[in-house]
């Protein structure tokens, strides 16, 4: 840590703010102080970071690569690897060839066509449960979309059971042990060349295979980009998309009355679900790494500090959204930050609202009526017992 960066630290607010694991069942009770006494701070953990909470200083960040830069990643700590991870680790204007390969992966319209898939995969789940008086919804939760989005992309889902393991190494074994994560993260590279050698050899209807065939500023994919962006296509897709789930499900088994509003118009599931990504945002938190000094609220950061954007805390600003923690599920307006903003938007946006859609009104379509069968976090991995009722 430079001298400046020192000075600038002691005269500023502090907070130790985390943002994973245990933290996380008191992190709302966090921004609510912070957004009243330290929207701004310096907290000691990961190496030390700045922390921005307001909702237009975390929008202003996201549209600021010049200042904002995600090199070297936005992933703190890293998931298990120091290799960037494709598009999420690269700043315009190298980010824009890999965002023109991917994003036609990702249209409306193809991720409507598996939304046929996504139903019949949901009601196989569940009946896997039917007549259990006490069920774990947690398999539930993350199997739906590790199967829906693994067929799509060419994952084998006979290996699902070991893409549990390594997505839990990698996405919660880290804060506590770096080792974990990246002992996992070797496996999955080492597991992606077998598979990327299999479809280079034999293309199938998959991702993989077809961008195998991309064309990047007229050349094909390197392996190494190849990996990188399975890399991050893997643990993306396979886990945050879970834990909105989760978190839906988590909630209505503890509000029979929102559950009830559901039940009672199953139209209303899409808006309920883009209030749980504000609310209970899968991902609280990612960082950025300043490219030149910048002042914000009056604090004077350096070139080269670590500056986490708190999306968590940026979509319940008491000045963006009215009564920002209440949860509402017919908020009519929901600007919120959980997929990110600007040229790092999330490109997987619009099949995973579509699979939480889908897991959550066909929960409800079953179970018109049930609640949480013992305490349980909102997060995590952690089993989520629901009983339904009759």
């Amino acid at each position: 840590m430079s001298d400046t960066t020192n000075q600038a630290r002691q005269t500023a607010p502090t907070f130790d703010f985390d943002f994973h694991g245990p933290a996380l069942d008191t992190i709302f009770d966090d921004y609510e102080v912070m957004h009243r006494e330290c929207p701004v701070s310096w907290s000691d953990r990961y190496g030390g970071f700045w922390t921005l909470t307001r909702h237009a200083d975390v929008h202003a960040a996201e549209h600021d690569w010049d200042t904002f830069s995600v090199a070297p990643s936005m992933i703190l700590p890293s998931f298990g690897t120091d290799r960037p991870l494709i598009p999420l680790d690269i700043d315009p204007p190298s980010l824009t060839p890999y965002r023109q390969i991917l994003l036609p992966f990702f249209t409306p319209q193809k991720m409507d066509a598996l939304l046929p898939r996504t139903h019949e995969l949901a009601r196989e789940l569940l009946d896997a449960v039917e007549g259990q008086e006490v069920f774990d919804a947690a398999p539930y939760c993350r199997m739906l979309p590790a199967m829906v989005f693994g067929e799509y992309c060419g994952f084998p889902m006979e290996d699902a059971a070991q893409f549990d393991v390594w997505v839990d190494d990698i996405v919660f074994a880290r804060s506590d042990d770096e080792t974990v994560a990246r002992q996992a993260a070797d496996e999955v590279y080492d597991y992606f060349r077998d598979l990327i050698a299999q479809r280079r050899r034999s293309p199938g209807p998959d991702v993989i295979s077809a961008l195998l065939a991309a064309d990047h500023a007229g050349r094909p994919l390197t392996d190494d980009e190849m990996l990188d962006i399975c890399y991050l296509l893997f643990v993306a897709g396979l886990e945050t998309t879970a834990g909105t789930i989760r978190a839906g499900l988590w909630y209505l088994g503890q509000h029979a009355d929102a559950l009830a509003l559901l039940a009672d118009d199953i139209s209303r599931v899409p808006a309920a679900t883009e209030e749980f990504l504000r609310a209970l945002s899968p991902v609280q938190a990612m960082a950025r790494t300043l490219k030149r000094d910048t002042v914000i609220d009056g604090i004077e950061m350096k070139a080269g500090d670590r500056v986490v954007l708190a999306f968590g805390a940026a979509n319940r600003d008491p000045e963006r959204f009215e009564c920002p923690y209440d949860v509402r599920l017919d908020r009519e307006s929901n600007p919120h930050t959980a997929f990110g903003a600007g040229a790092h938007r999330c490109l997987g946006s619009n099949l995973a609202r579509r699979e939480v859609n889908v897991a959550l009104a066909e929960m409800i379509l079953r179970h018109t009526r049930f609640e949480l069968a013992e305490p349980a976090p909102w997060h995590g991995i952690g089993p989520l017992l629901l009983r339904p009722l009759r």
